[in-house]
């Protein structure tokens, strides 16, 4: 079973749990590699990403823990960056790029806030059309890598974290601009997570990717990499099985581990 994790959240940014929390917890379920990301700094109001006065505070911490825990286990620092990200000059050792909002008419609308949240704006700002607000979505999410720099794509479709609550449905329009964005994306070469983060809150029963866009993934020879987007020093290894099986089943063998030298592929 996989024993690593690199979307890791403390009480830096929207996390529970402190890092070294984080880092007891992993080593107790056999971990031998652990990387932590942040949400940085974000121009719009909001409780869940770091300010100016504790990213400093959260890097200084992560660097004294990879020196205490040396030779124990491998500890990374990076950070999850949005499209509409502060930029830093810091040079984390690997950035996750993720698409949080959608901009609309002067708002911007929080995708994976709340479901009534999303089904308001929905409402208000396109009519009812879930589609367009998908579209536009996905046009975000394929500029999220230049936009971040990102070694690894987050959640490619947070849009869906609602849609076994909500009368939300996948339609052809939706994986039409799904398809046109995984393309590329996979152009990249970078890994595409499978995220299994909704699951440990209690909104979904699976992963995402969906498995149709993990298909397409698969179809583009994109590569994967498996987090548990994890809030919670309980949840570091949430559901691994369930998305391990969900990758084989897609026609995945290895999965991305993320080393001093980059990421680096491994079989299941």
């Amino acid at each position: 079973m996989i024993k690593s994790n690199f979307h890791t959240h403390t009480y830096f940014c929207d996390g529970k749990d402190s890092p070294e929390d984080m880092v007891i917890a992993a080593m107790a379920k056999g971990f031998t590699v652990l990387g932590f990301s942040g949400h940085g700094q974000m121009p719009i109001e909001n409780d869940f990403a770091m300010t100016a006065k504790t990213e400093p505070l959260y890097r200084k911490e992560i660097l004294r823990l990879k020196k205490k825990y040396s030779g124990k286990i491998k500890i990374f620092c990076g950070a999850e960056l949005d499209y509409f990200n502060v930029p830093s000059d810091f040079k984390y050792d690997y950035i996750i790029g993720s698409v949080h909002y959608v901009f609309k008419d002067g708002h911007y609308i929080p995708v994976d806030l709340t479901a009534d949240d999303v089904v308001d704006a929905v409402e208000c700002l396109y009519g009812g059309d879930f589609e367009s607000y998908a579209d536009d979505y996905f046009r975000m999410e394929c500029e999220v890598v230049k936009k971040t720099g990102a070694d690894i794509i987050g959640h490619i479709d947070l849009i869906s974290k609602f849609f076994e609550i909500k009368a939300f449905h996948y339609a052809d329009r939706y994986f039409h601009a799904a398809e046109k964005c995984v393309k590329k994306l996979a152009s990249y070469n970078i890994p595409f997570e499978i995220n299994t983060g909704a699951m440990a809150r209690g909104y979904r029963t699976d992963p995402y990717p969906s498995r149709e866009i993990l298909g397409m993934i698969k179809k583009y020879n994109g590569k994967i990499i498996i987090s548990s987007d994890c809030h919670d020093k309980n949840h570091l290894d949430y559901a691994f099985d369930k998305a391990v099986n969900l990758a084989v089943m897609c026609g995945f063998s290895e999965h991305g581990v993320i080393t001093e030298k980059g990421i680096e592929y491994i079989p299941f």
